[in-house]
C-alpha cells in the first residue's frame, strides 16, 4: 500500500479540499486526518458510522484536593507557570497553564496536591467499507507529534488489505505534527499558494521534508490569483529538482461546495478538473 501525505506550508491554502477530492478519485479505503489542531476532513470524509473513541493520555496535570487545601500559598509561591490560582480561599489549578513538573505536590505541606494521567485529546476511528482515523488534541496541549502517529498507526492497523493507496491530511507548517506525519510516507505533495508569503512557507516546508529524505511533489492552488508567484514557484520547483504536479484554478464553486460539505470531486467545475490532472499526475510518481 502506498502512501500519500499531503501537506501545506500555512493553513488555508486548499490542503484538506486536496486531501478529500483526492479521496474520492482514489476510492481510498485508507485516509487519516494528522492535522491534529484542527481536523477537519471529516466533514466531508466520515462514515456514515458510529466512530470507536479513545482518550489520548499526554502527560500529566496536577489536581488539588479542596477539603485538604488550606490556602497557604506554598504551592503558588513555588510555580513558575502561574498556574495555581486562589479562589474563596482555596487553590485551584488552571489547566491549560500546568505543565505537570511536581513542584507543587512536593511542596505542599498538607499534601494535598497530586498529579494525574491528563487526557489531552480524543482519537477517533471510523471502521466501515474502510478506515478512517482521525484525532483533537485539547487547546494548550503538547504531544502533538505523539497523537499524530497514534493516529496513523491506527489507520494503518485497520487498513483493509486490498487498500492500494492511502491518503493523509497533514497539518500546515513545519511543527511537530508535520516531521511526524512526514515519517513512513512515499510521497509528499505540498500544495502551496501563489503569494510571496506562501512562496516563503513552501521554501521551509521543501526544507524541512528533504532533511527526512522525502520524495516531493507541489501543485498550486488559487495560481491566476497570481501568475508571477506561480511561475517562480514552478521555478523553484525545476531548480530543486521537485515534480510540478500541476495548478488549480480560482473557482467560487469550491468555497460553495466546501461550505456545503461536499467534496470537489463530486461537482463538475474547472477546480475539480484540475485536481484529477493533479491526482493522475501523483499516482503515477506513485507507480499506481
Amino acid at each position: 500500500m502506498k502512501r500519500l501525505l499531503i501537506l501545506s506550508g500555512k493553513g488555508g491554502t486548499g490542503k484538506t479540499t486536496t486531501a478529500a477530492a483526492f479521496t474520492r478519485f482514489a476510492h481510498a479505503k485508507a485516509v487519516a486526518d494528522c492535522d491534529v489542531d484542527a481536523p477537519n476532513l471529516h466533514l466531508v470524509n466520515a462514515q456514515i458510522v458510529e466512530p470507536q473513541v479513545l482518550d489520548f493520555l499526554g502527560g500529566n496535570k496536577a489536581v488539588i484536593d479542596s477539603e485538604k487545601c488550606v490556602g497557604c500559598g506554598t504551592c503558588q509561591s513555588h510555580c513558575r507557570f502561574n498556574a495555581l490560582v486562589k479562589l474563596g480561599g482555596k487553590y485551584q489549578v488552571n489547566e491549560y497553564a500546568c505543565e505537570g513538573c511536581g513542584v507543587c505536590s512536593y511542596v505542599c505541606p498538607q499534601e494535598a496536591i497530586t498529579l494525574v494521567e491528563d487526557v489531552a485529546g480524543k482519537k477517533e476511528l471510523y471502521l466501515g467499507d474502510g478506515v478512517f482515523s482521525t484525532a483533537m488534541l485539547k487547546m494548550g496541549r503538547g504531544n502533538s507529534g505523539k497523537l499524530v502517529t497514534d493516529v496513523k498507526m491506527a489507520m494503518l492497523k485497520n487498513a483493509p488489505k486490498d487498500s492500494e493507496l492511502a491518503i493523509i491530511d497533514g497539518s500546515p507548517g513545519i511543527g511537530c505534527p508535520v516531521i511526524a506525519s512526514i515519517s513512513g510516507m512515499d510521497l509528499v505533495l505540498v500544495v502551496a499558494e501563489p503569494s510571496l508569503s506562501g512562496i516563503s512557507d513552501l521554501e521551509r516546508l521543501v526544507k524541512a521534508a528533504e532533511s527526512f529524505h522525502a520524495q516531493l511533489a507541489v501543485c498550486v492552488n488559487k495560481w491566476d490569483v497570481s501568475p508571477e508567484s506561480t511561475k517562480a514557484i514552478r521555478v523553484f520547483c525545476q531548480e530543486r529538482g521537485i515534480p510540478f504536479a500541476g495548478i488549480i484554478p480560482y473557482d467560487k464553486v469550491a468555497s460553495h461546495a466546501v461550505n456545503a460539505g461536499k467534496s470537489l470531486a463530486d461537482i463538475d467545475c474547472p477546480a475539480r478538473d484540475a485536481l484529477k490532472s493533479i491526482f493522475e499526475f501523483t499516482s503515477n510518481l506513485l507507480g499506481l
